[in-house]
């Protein structure tokens, strides 16, 4: 073997276009290596054009809760839903020409880790996905995660006629991993996510089934999304005590102004070692400047979410905070200092990005190259009021993260800590 030869085989890879193609370990339990972004895929289709949506505070009956809830949750990644009135709003959509070129520019950008679920769109999103992916000969390139749970067929097959294609028991399962397959033209997923807690399934059922596709190298890795953390955290311990597949990363809401994340999920994720992949970290694209926002209205555009019309005034302050940094920063994105906060919070942050335009991925690209200051990340926080809530306010917080002893423990000794763990944050 050559000299030139060897030289170029231990030669670093040239530094990536950007950094979204700074790769990252997904966590200590799943080895996998993710772009530090994740592409939210739920506006890739075009099935949910003009379907509107009643903002949910004009609901107040509770039995209309849960279904809206449900519908809600699953069409949670959205960042430019259309003003289709006063009250209704349109879901997020795009053709196939515009869902290639989003799934294009991210894959270029260094993008590799993409985010679905079995009814996106109506299946639309993981059809398409796997086009793409066949077009573009890449699928072992990319780092695929879907879910099950959702009645995915519904709109196909009517209402009541779906009832063993929803929920988190075996048979759901067992049709959706199969369909989702045959939709993303694959033979394995990367990530499979049970999408939401149904409350009408054992644990034991649950980790036995994701096991067996494991074993079977139908798919990789397991995630849970909008779960208690109690739930994940005896799901975890049983699939320790038995040799099961444990979940590797959790998803949920997280934003500057909703931190419940804190109470019991963060704890929860270091202890198991899990990854962390909020949504809505964006605030439902509430996070907006004056300025932005009296350019939408220009051009017939209200506010990117389906759960009520503008502002709300504890949205506007927090708003006005996050563009205070950025203008600290020297930048105008008000998003990408909402990334940059929830990255820097704690290790194994993966944020899911939606969007339908090019240039908002590229704004929220910025995000990986923010340092936000410890002053800067209190100065967000001060915006909203937050109480981490019973036990955590009275024993204080884990010494191992913050680097200090909690004043309980300062009662017998003073106990000195190392400095926390660190999120990734890349120094040039």
């Amino acid at each position: 073997m050559s000299k030139e030869v060897l030289n170029e085989m231990f030669a670093p890879a040239p530094e990536p276009a950007t950094e979204l193609g700074r790769y990252r370990v997904l966590s200590s339990t799943a080895g996998v290596r993710v772009s530090p972004l994740c592409l939210g895929a739920a506006s890739i289709g075009d099935a949910w054009a003009g379907v509107s949506i009643i903002p949910i505070a004009l609901y107040s009956v509770p039995v209309l809760h849960f279904s809206f809830k449900t519908l809600a949750t699953r069409w949670q990644h959205h960042e430019e839903d259309r003003l289709l009135g006063s009250n209704l709003k349109a879901m997020g959509s795009m053709n196939k020409e515009s869902s290639f070129k989003l799934l294009d520019a991210f894959y270029e950008a260094g993008g590799n880790f993409i985010d679905t679920a079995n009814n996106y769109q109506n299946e639309q999103s993981e059809k398409w996905i796997g086009e793409w992916m066949r077009e573009r000969d890449n699928r072992d390139m990319i780092v695929l995660g879907t879910k099950y749970t959702t009645p995915y067929r519904s709109y196909e097959l009517g209402k009541g006629k779906t009832v063993n294609y929803s929920g988190n028991h075996k048979r759901s399962l067992q049709m959706s991993v199969r369909d989702s397959l045959k939709k993303l033209q694959t033979d394995y997923i990367d990530v499979l996510y049970l999408h939401w807690w149904d409350h009408t399934t054992s644990i034991e059922e649950i980790v036995d089934a994701l096991h067996i596709l494991v074993v079977q190298g139908k798919v990789l890795y397991l995630g849970i999304s909008d779960t208690p953390a109690w739930i994940v955290s005896a799901a975890n311990t049983y699939a320790r005590e038995q040799g099961k597949t444990p979940f590797s990363v959790y998803q949920g809401r997280w934003n500057i102004m909703s931190r419940d994340f804190e109470r019991d999920i963060i704890p929860m994720a270091r202890h198991f070692g899990m990854a962390l992949a909020p949504w809505d970290v964006l605030g439902g694209g509430k996070f907006q400047s004056k300025k932005q926002i009296e350019e939408r209205k220009k051009t017939g555009e209200g506010l990117r979410n389906f759960m009520g019309d503008g502002q709300s005034p504890q949205q506007e302050k927090v708003s006005a905070a996050l563009e205070k940094v950025a203008g600290e920063h020297g930048i105008e994105s008000l998003t990408a200092v909402a990334l940059a906060y929830v990255i820097q919070k704690t290790p194994n942050v993966v944020p899911i990005v939606g969007g339908r335009k090019v240039e908002h991925l590229k704004d929220n690209i910025q995000a990986l190259s923010l340092r936000l200051s410890n002053e800067q990340i209190k100065f967000l926080e001060s915006q909203t009021e937050f109480d981490i809530g019973f036990p955590g306010n009275f024993t204080g917080a884990d010494p191992k993260w913050t680097g200090q002893s909690t004043s309980m423990l300062a009662m017998a000794a003073h106990i000195s800590f190392p400095s926390p763990n660190k999120s990734y944050v890349h120094e040039k």
